[in-house]
């Protein structure tokens, strides 16, 4: 075989990515990862949760340019919008009791939902592995301490200590940001504890390892240890968490705002205030003030919910490998029988 040869089978064979293949860094990105490990059922939950997700965060994020109107906005050039008007070409969801663009409204309170999920993720992420991390790794009484606190927290009803936490965080404010981190740091004291107890569980089992033994034997640091070598292998199942904690961030926040300790209407929009706004509107027949915010509740906590089990069974290898063997039985059995000899051909 000539040198051009070799070369053309080279660049036509081989895979220049270390042996990964071109794009290899986009198919080790997480969810790219997990998108083509996932088969049959599995596949369908990742994309739809990964479809409505993306489309909750669209929207959220580019809600001033989809919003006709603002969230608190009554009347335009054409003077009032009027109480509880229909679905038409001006309002396509209709008007609330209180005269407010029911699209508007929702279009909004899905920025104000992000706000409380990445705000409320974002620090138990930050308190919950903190906290684990020491617990786990120094042990003694401050880890008994801790983990009696977590417990106790983790037991008591979690809506109801959202409820008072949001009732003593915002002091009966009911501003925009006010409303928002209120929510959110309530909601925050809930989910803590979740985190404390998965990284805590994890550093226990990562740092009887040998090679955190070796390390110390080095004379490497504790800090160094922990942030080094212990915390990176502590923390790989964090994403399934958090995907399962925005869920139940928003429903949390959507039953503060329905039971009357959300935010306020002029403040900024909140989809349980209007829903429990629109609950008399019912009985009266009026169902868009009640339909819209209520369908953008279950279809944003059903993605990130779908996602979040998706991405919970892939990190499980029974539950891979079972699918994957179904999913090889099923391609198996189709060829066999389309490729195989027909009654008349073998006779």
């Amino acid at each position: 075989m000539s040198a051009g040869e070799i070369s053309s089978v080279g660049t036509a064979g081989v895979a220049p990515e270390h042996l990964g293949g071109r794009g290899a860094w986009f198919r080790r990105l997480p969810v790219v990862h997990q998108l083509r490990q996932s088969v049959g059922l599995q596949r369908g939950m990742l994309v739809a949760g990964l479809v409505l997700t993306g489309l909750f965060v669209l929207v959220a994020v580019l809600a001033p340019l989809l919003a006709p109107y603002g969230w608190s906005q009554l009347r335009d050039l054409d003077g009032a919008f009027g109480a509880q008007m229909p679905p038409s070409a001006e309002h396509w969801f209709g008007t609330t009791v209180g005269g407010y663009d029911v699209f508007s409204r929702v279009v909004w309170g899905a920025r104000t939902a992000l706000l409380v999920v990445v705000v409320a993720v974002a620090s138990s992420i930050v308190v919950g592995v903190l906290l684990g991390l020491v617990s786990g790794y120094f042990g003694g009484w401050l880890d008994r301490v801790l983990v009696v606190i977590a417990d106790a927290v983790y037991a008591f009803p979690s809506l109801l200590l959202a409820i008072l936490l949001a009732i003593v965080i915002s002091g009966g404010q009911s501003s925009m940001w006010g409303g928002i981190l209120a929510a959110a740091l309530s909601i925050t004291v809930v989910f803590i504890p979740q985190y404390f107890r998965v990284v805590r569980a994890e550093v226990v089992r990562v740092k009887a390892e040998a090679f955190v033994d070796s390390a110390r034997v080095l004379g490497t640091g504790s800090w160094r240890i922990m942030t080094r070598h212990v915390l990176r292998n502590s923390t790989r199942t964090l994403p399934l968490i958090v995907t399962l904690n925005a869920s139940e961030a928003i429903l949390t926040l959507a039953g503060l705002g329905f039971l009357g300790f959300g935010i306020e209407p002029t403040a900024a929009a909140e989809w349980g205030y209007d829903l429990q706004r629109a609950v008399a509107d019912v009985t009266s027949g009026i169902w868009w003030t009640a339909l819209f915010p209520g369908l953008a509740i279950v279809m944003a906590a059903m993605g990130m919910t779908l996602m979040g089990e998706s991405l919970n069974d892939l990190a499980d290898p029974r539950l891979r490998s079972r699918a994957r063997s179904s999913q090889v039985a099923g391609d198996v059995a189709e060829t066999s029988v389309e490729d195989g000899p027909t009654k008349g051909e073998r006779a």
